[in-house]
């Protein structure tokens, strides 16, 4: 469990210019040639995407998924901070897309009625939020994935615009052995893995995360 009990008490807008920091920082680098190659795969929600009906019942749906509004408590695992910016298969840059990601917590249980299962953590929010800036730049705080039964460890990925309407797929930790195993890790080819691999890097150790992962979102458009 990641404990940041200090850092918990940080103002709000302390804690906001950290992560807006993050993201600046990852705006600047350039796109990857072999982006071009594919976008990420296709894939439905699933089962326990959150209704708007749930989602309504809520107190926070954010980019920062380790706390549960004002909460003091924070969410149990090793907590993470996913950065990037969305683009198309060009490597062009998709300005104000809406980002939408959903995964379990670190007990294998989701915000949704029929994927929560004997241990909830409330502290975990489960779903977040955010709008990608005008240079496509999006950032998320929340924990490392964790496995539930039948499934390797993934995050859920929505994403909306004008340009390509609504895309669904998920993100995977490279080198997790539990992939080899996952029927929809399986089905992907050898592209569509890559661009759908969160490769993780350990953060700095004034960075409140454990770590820290770059992933450009490749919407295939």
């Amino acid at each position: 469990m990641h404990d940041d009990s200090a850092r918990s008490n940080q103002p709000l807008a302390q804690r906001r210019r950290l992560i807006t920091g993050l993201a600046t920082g990852v705006a600047g680098m350039a796109v990857p040639g072999w982006l071009a190659a594919a976008g990420l795969p296709s894939m439905t929600a699933g089962p326990f995407y959150p209704s708007p009906e749930y989602r309504a019942r809520q107190l926070d749906w954010d980019a920062d998924l380790t706390r549960v509004g004002t909460g003091p408590g924070r969410a149990a695992g090793e907590w993470l901070d996913l950065v990037g910016t969305v683009v198309d298969r060009q490597g062009r840059i998709i300005d104000r897309a809406e980002i939408e990601i959903w995964q379990c917590d670190v007990h294998g249980s989701y915000r949704h009625p029929r994927g929560a299962g004997a241990r909830v953590d409330e502290a975990f929010q489960g779903f977040g939020s955010s709008v990608a800036d005008a240079q496509g730049r999006y950032r998320f705080r929340t924990i490392k994935p964790a496995p539930y039964p039948g499934r390797t460890p993934h995050i859920h990925v929505r994403l909306r615009h004008p340009s390509f309407g609504e895309f669904t797929s998920q993100l995977f930790v490279d080198g997790e052995p539990a992939n080899a195993g996952d029927f929809l890790f399986r089905q992907m080819s050898a592209d569509e893995r890559e661009a759908a691999m969160l490769r993780l890097a350990r953060a700095p150790a004034d960075a409140g995360v454990k770590w820290l992962a770059e992933r450009p979102l490749v919407v295939p458009v």
